[in-house]
């Protein structure tokens, strides 16, 4: 059976960019994931901090065959379970604790927990997962920082989330020890609120190229 940490990283797939949502129109959701995936970016991370986000992981799992999503701002086991339970396929958090890693463990749905400190990357470690969010991103060292950990923590790797853009996330991807990096940036807020789904697409088939 393949670790967790396997299972995340076949469900990302090579996949550089992680477009992080906030939906807060859920007609929104739908037409935004078909924009995402079309322009090659599938496993995209609706964020629980608006009231409708459980019910747009719902109707994206359900309606958006090529999509592959996941939940965010998991604080919880209510919320894991909650995110599990609308479709989720993988859930992120913006930190680890006791109560989230149990809840990961009864689960099949992986967990990608944001860890920071050395002592939180060993702790992550010592429970088998070798894949983090690095969160808040550039508030905590940015590219500095991962290059630090690359040596002693050799074996973790990290998608680093928070103050990601397209000008910088080539340089996180450059990285030995980055797989993938977050951010908002595919999807800004007033071409989701105008509906303009082409040039989402555009921009999502830009950022499926960062890497390569």
């Amino acid at each position: 059976m393949p670790s967790k940490t396997e299972t995340l990283l076949s469900l990302l797939n090579g996949q550089p960019v992680i477009p992080v949502l906030k939906i807060a129109n859920i007609a929104d959701a739908v037409p935004l994931a078909r924009a995402l995936a079309r322009g090659g970016l599938p496993a995209i991370e609706i964020t629980l901090r608006t009231a409708d986000a459980l019910e747009a992981i719902r109707l994206v799992a359900s309606e958006v065959e090529d999509a592959i999503v996941g939940a965010g701002t998991i604080l919880d086991a209510r919320q894991f379970g909650e995110a599990a339970a609308a479709g989720s396929k993988f859930i992120v958090s913006p930190g680890i604790t006791r109560e989230l890693l149990a809840a990961a463990k009864d689960s099949d749905v992986p967990l990608l927990p944001g860890a920071i400190t050395p002592g939180e990357i060993m702790a992550a470690r010592e429970v088998g997962l070798r894949f983090l969010k690095f969160f808040p991103a550039e508030q905590s060292g940015g590219i500095a920082s991962l290059k630090a950990f690359a040596s002693p923590l050799a074996d973790v790797q990290f998608c680093p989330t928070g103050g990601i853009t397209g000008k910088n996330a080539a340089d996180y991807l450059s990285l030995p020890n980055v797989i993938c990096v977050g951010g908002s940036w595919v999807a800004p807020d007033d071409l989701v609120k105008a509906g303009r789904w082409d040039e989402i697409e555009a921009l999502a088939r830009a950022a499926s190229k960062l890497g390569r």
